[in-house]
């Protein structure tokens, strides 16, 4: 064997190995790229539930069906799914001042729209005082029924964040209008109107 052999030789398997380490790295590199691709799909993906989450119910889902006492307890009401008239469902609060403008466009509401249209309002009890919702329900004049909320389990399933928060559904239960805060009379009856209609 020749003196120069063994140096050539030793350059050959340092070369060969240079050249698999470079060839791994590269490998690596694509595949923390595929991965960090494949996260943030993932991660797009949750994001996209999450959302649909926050904005459920939204306008053309079926509304999510519950069971409430009445504020007096004399009675428990059955709300959502299909009906033979459409529902409003409102959510408020008795400490809530826009909740207290919106009040004598709900009762005025309820009273023309009695034969075609079924309103709940729904105290969110969780975040009121029993006493205070009675004596607000006594000062405005409600005739519709009116729900307590006591564990906020109504509330989370339609997503109120914040009061009031009305939802139309039609006969099938399904949501035509989400509203947040208050909305001009006329307003309401155009969207009642639509919806008695259709």
């Amino acid at each position: 064997m020749r003196n120069g052999d063994v140096p050539l030789k030793r350059n050959i398997v340092i070369l060969v190995l240079l050249l698999a380490a470079v060839v791994g790295v590269v490998v690596m590199n694509l595949d923390k790229d595929k991965s960090a691709a494949d996260a943030r799909e993932a991660q797009d993906g949750v994001q996209d539930a999450v959302s649909q989450l926050a904005e459920a119910p939204k306008k053309g889902a079926r509304a999510p069906s519950f069971s409430l006492a009445s504020l007096d307890g004399t009675a428990s009401y059955d709300v959502g799914g299909p009906s033979d008239k459409v529902t409003i469902i409102n959510f408020w609060a008795a400490w809530c001042g826009p909740c207290e403008a919106e009040a004598p466009d709900l009762v005025a509401l309820y009273e023309k729209y009695k034969g075609d249209v079924e309103l709940y309002a729904v105290n969110a009890t969780n975040y009121d005082k029993l006493r205070e919702a009675k004596v607000f329900v006594r000062e405005q004049g409600f005739t519709m029924p009116v729900l307590t909320d006591e564990k906020g389990k109504a509330g989370d399933l339609y997503k109120v964040f914040s009061y009031p928060t009305s939802f139309i559904l039609d006969r099938d239960g399904v949501v035509l209008e989400r509203i947040e805060g208050v909305i001009e009379k006329e307003q309401w009856e155009q969207y009642l109107d639509q919806a008695i209609q259709s």
